[in-house]
Parts: C-alpha cells; sequence; structure tokens
C-alpha cells in the first residue's frame, strides 16, 4: 500500500507542542517535546530547525520608496543621490543589469552605465560601484568586472521595482 504525502505547516510549534503533550499520558517537558518534534522533522535539535527556518529580512519599504524615485518611468537613473547608503542602494538596480562573468574595458563599462543613466557621468559610477564592491578592477583599471554576490532585501526590492518599469 502506497502512503499518501500529506504536507503540514506550523505557525507555532511552541503551541502545538503544548498541545500535542497535554494529549500524552506521560509527556515529557516542553523544551524536550520541541527537540523531538523536530528530530521527527529530520533535523538534529530544535536549534537547527530555527536555524534552517528564519524567516529572510523584510525590506524597508520606505527606503526602498526613495530610492525609486531617483529612477524614471523607464528605469533609468535620472540623477545620482546624496547621501552614500542612498548611492550604494541605487547602485545596485544598475549593477543588476550589467553582464555577469563579462570582463569589460574602462569605454565599455562606461558605455553601458552611460545607457542605464540620464545624466552621464559613468567615471563617478563606475569609482563608486568600485568603492561600493559591485565592480572589481584591474590594478591598471582596463578591465571591469561585475563582482558576484548576494544582493541585500532592499537592493532586490529595488531592482525588480525597476525592472518592472523598464
Amino acid at each position: 500500500m502506497t502512503r499518501d504525502v500529506i504536507s503540514l505547516q506550523i505557525d507555532d510549534l511552541s503551541q502545538f507542542a503544548r498541545t500535542l503533550r497535554a494529549g500524552l499520558a506521560n509527556p515529557p517537558s516542553h523544551v524536550e517535546m520541541l527537540g523531538q518534534i523536530a528530530r521527527a522533522a529530520g533535523y538534529r535539535n530544535y536549534q537547527h530547525l530555527r536555524a534552517h527556518h528564519t524567516p529572510a529580512p523584510k525590506p524597508d519599504a520606505k527606503r526602498v520608496d526613495k530610492a525609486l524615485r531617483y529612477f524614471d518611468g523607464q528605469g533609468l537613473l535620472m540623477r545620482f543621490p546624496g547621501r552614500t547608503q542612498m548611492q550604494w542602494l541605487c547602485l545596485w538596480a544598475l549593477w543588476a543589469r550589467l553582464p555577469a562573468r563579462e570582463e569589460m574595458s574602462e569605454r565599455a563599462i562606461s558605455a553601458r552605465i552611460d545607457s542605464l543613466t540620464a545624466f552621464r557621468d559613468a567615471a563617478q559610477l563606475r569609482r563608486s560601484m568600485v568603492e561600493a564592491g559591485l565592480l572589481t578592477r584591474t590594478l591598471d583599471g582596463a578591465v571591469y568586472l561585475r563582482r558576484e554576490q548576494q544582493p541585500s532585501a532592499e537592493a532586490r526590492a529595488l531592482i525588480s521595482a525597476v525592472s518592472a518599469r523598464m
């Protein structure tokens, strides 16, 4: 006889453990019960389960909206923000539109950056992207490469909002 797979999502594991303990004749302690549930789910212990199910950080929507004001309806960066933290957030939207794992000359990266902005200051944006760790360059500055990394939650939200405008 085949088994049916039944998926179970528990919003509050602590309350689930309390309810389960109440139905047992000789219940273990609450902490022991959490450990047993975690092991039954395939984890080493309760801490291991919690580490794997930590919710992803939520983006600061207010900050993303502020950054989005620097982009026009076609997704072009209209002007460079004055505050460094806002600059670096806006640079992520440009970073996402650069080709991955492709070496580019200074002229090529400048042309690419100019196509993503309305104010044409590729040198400043290039330097800022290197400073922010989004681009790497050779010592002589002749070759640039997008540095692959995981954007923050706010950067991901901004990237998708700018992409939606295109």
